[in-house]
């Protein structure tokens, strides 16, 4: 049976993703100097204009102005005339102390930061056991900002989107059936030329190095409504949290609902949804399925999850699923502290993760995306295959 699924990427300045960094980085900030902070920090983003909002418990004190703005910067928003300007930008700082309400749920007995249901996902698609269409689409765009900053792609500007159609037959990747690039570009730039550039200097060697290799129809739609020369915070108004498909498994694998950035750890959106990730994943690296799906669900205030559920969606080679639970709670830790200690959430990484996939990336020295790592994957096999 043939079927076609469609996943979607945006580039690092895409108005949600410049927000989602702005609140990584203020982040990141805090835990540089105080690992032991809470923070809860939401960015909104239109022309010429930053608001930054939310709750923070923290022993340092952080520029969130200076932070915004070198973010902004850093992703590229430093050209006249774009409506958005990392010097030019009104900055409206409106953070504030964190509920001692919730304080008191999280530091009091290390409990869970709020109530939640998490979802992670792992297929063996792809040597990053991510699902293909998501994969792809981000490493187009990984690719095409890697070109824009060398100066390489000199009419590209930091906005961008890509989606990626794949073709399955009985399940399995055959083939790619079309690619779509969305660029925001300088005033003058020509459409043909640009589509020739980005066929040539990012689909084709993105494709070449894609592992495994699938046959591309050579379909490509560039800028299809014809023009995008008004882009970033000047054309849509950015706010965190709002691509949390592109964060995670571009539709192939549930949501829960909860956004990832702007939050420390204790905030099991983030660290269970990361949690569930690892666990996902070094059960497909074991064998155990070819798909994998984990929930993980809390209350606030509550260490332990209130459930635990294994789908491999008829692909186990284990009979009784329940086995598989049983062994994922005796092998990981669930608990949100044990979680933020065993993945290492306590260090300035977040920014990184805020562009281009929360997962399928590979595991850094500094430990960021430590959830990607599949360590644990013999130790399942013993357990559960013997």
């Amino acid at each position: 049976m043939r079927t076609y699924f469609t996943s979607e990427s945006v580039s690092e300045g895409h108005p949600d993703k410049i927000c989602d960094q702005v609140s990584d980085a203020i982040l990141d900030s805090h835990l540089a100097h105080d690992p032991e902070a809470h923070v809860a920090c939401e960015t909104l983003v239109t022309t010429n204009y930053v608001i930054l909002a939310g709750e923070v418990k923290s022993h340092t004190e952080v520029d969130y102005e200076k932070v915004a703005r070198q973010t902004i910067r850093d992703i590229g928003y430093c050209i006249p005339d774009l409506g958005f300007h990392y010097s030019e930008n009104t900055v409206d700082v409106r953070i504030h102390a964190q509920s001692p309400d919730i304080d008191q749920g999280v530091s009091g007995n290390l409990g869970a930061g709020d109530q939640g249901l998490m979802f992670g996902y792992a297929c063996n698609e792809t040597g990053a056991l991510m699902p293909y269409p998501i994969q792809l689409a981000h490493r187009l765009l990984e690719r095409l900002s890697g070109q824009r900053r060398s100066g390489e792609l000199d009419w590209a500007r930091p906005d961008a989107k890509s989606q990626v159609t794949v073709e399955y037959d009985n399940g399995r990747p055959a083939g790619i059936a079309e690619v779509l690039m969305s660029v925001h570009h300088a005033p003058d730039a020509d459409q043909e030329q640009m589509s020739e550039e980005v066929r040539e200097k990012v689909i084709e060697p993105v494709l070449e190095s894609c592992r495994p290799s699938l046959p591309w129809s050579g379909r490509l739609l560039y800028n299809p409504s014809g023009r995008f020369a008004i882009g970033g915070p000047h054309g849509d108004t950015g706010l965190t949290g709002r691509k949390v498909i592109v964060d995670t498994y571009g539709g192939s694998g549930r949501h829960g609902g909860g956004a990832f950035s702007g939050k420390d750890t204790t905030k099991v959106d983030r660290s269970a949804a990361y949690m569930a990730r690892h666990i996902a994943k070094n059960l497909v690296a074991a064998g155990i399925a070819d798909r994998c799906e984990i929930q993980l669900a809390y209350a606030i205030g509550k260490p332990d999850p209130v459930s635990v559920l294994v789908e491999t969606f008829g692909t186990s080679r284990v009979d009784d699923l329940a086995e598989v639970e049983l062994a994922v709670r005796d092998i990981f830790p669930l608990k949100p502290y044990e979680i933020i200690d065993y993945l290492g959430l306590r260090k300035p990484i977040f920014k990184r993760t805020a562009a281009f996939g929360h997962f399928g990336r590979e595991p850094g020295d500094d430990g960021a995306f430590s959830w990607e790592r599949t360590n644990r994957a013999e130790d399942i096999r013993k357990k559960v295959l013997g």
